[in-house]
């Protein structure tokens, strides 16, 4: 009686697959557990984050300009002994900011 080998997912890379058959029955069932318990951890983290901007949207403050996302705070800026307002959030790396006002409306 001759048993094959199961036939990986298709869209499993390569380099995975590869790494997967070089190694013993302990370390499978060790990563199977390991990536069952990932999976529901980065769903959850997904879930969790889509909740969190269903919120934001809910949240969001009159004042704030359309191209402005929900998640912005405002941060007081001082350029030239003078403090203005600006609307500031995170895209990726890297912070954004759009100039909201002076924070004294006589400046």
């Amino acid at each position: 009686m001759s048993y094959e080998p199961p036939s990986p997912p298709a869209k499993l890379p390569t380099e995975i697959v590869n790494t997967l058959n070089e190694a013993t029955s302990e370390h499978l069932r060790d990563v199977a557990s390991y990536a069952e318990a990932l999976a529901e951890y980065k769903e959850r983290e997904a879930r969790l984050e889509e909740e969190a901007d269903n919120a934001d949207v809910e949240e969001r403050p009159d004042d704030l300009p359309d191209d402005v996302p929900a998640k912005a705070t405002i941060t007081i800026k001082e350029i030239n002994d003078n403090r203005y307002y600006y609307w500031q959030w995170r895209e990726g790396d890297s912070v954004t900011s759009k100039y909201k006002g002076p924070v004294n409306p006589d400046e």
